[in-house]
């Protein structure tokens, strides 16, 4: 399965959720490990999920850049 991610620039590190996945968060000291974290948080929740007989939610999120003049 696919899902959209969103990493931020928080204050001292950079933050990554998963907008089809409430509550997956991860956060990591760069991008790269903020996705990397945000792969294994994504892995754990939907593990979670199984074994709580909770359905697993279809990646719905569609992500899409918009050019606006500054």
């Amino acid at each position: 399965m696919r899902y959209a991610i969103v990493i931020e620039k928080a204050e001292g590190n950079y933050s990554a959720y998963v907008p089809d996945l409430p509550g997956c968060v991860a956060t990591g000291a760069t991008v790269a490990e903020a996705e990397t974290s945000i792969r294994e948080a994504i892995a754990f929740h939907l593990d979670g999920m199984r074994e709580d007989g909770t359905p697993i939610p279809p990646a719905s999120s569609h992500v899409e850049y918009v050019e606006v003049a500054a």
